[in-house]
């Protein structure tokens, strides 16, 4: 079985839930009250996601490069 390293953004929102995200996937969002419990739902809709992928497809996803902050006025 080989084994995918993907990017996950998280985020904390104002009611202190944890939301993470896969760009790798459209729509691959999840939430949870602590890291580690955003962690397991992200992995659940990830697999979900790969279920629907085909098997081809699963190795020509896109390529993480790295995480940029941009600073814009307000």
């Amino acid at each position: 079985m080989s084994k995918l390293h993907l990017p996950i953004i998280i985020e904390q929102d104002e009611d202190g839930y944890y939301i993470v995200s896969c760009p790798s996937f459209k729509g691959c969002h999840s939430y949870g009250k602590t890291i580690e419990e955003a962690m397991e739902n992200i992995k659940e809709v990830i697999e979900m996601c790969l279920e629907e992928l085909e098997e081809d497809k699963k190795k020509n996803l896109n390529k993480f490069i790295g995480f940029r902050e941009l600073e814009v006025g307000v």
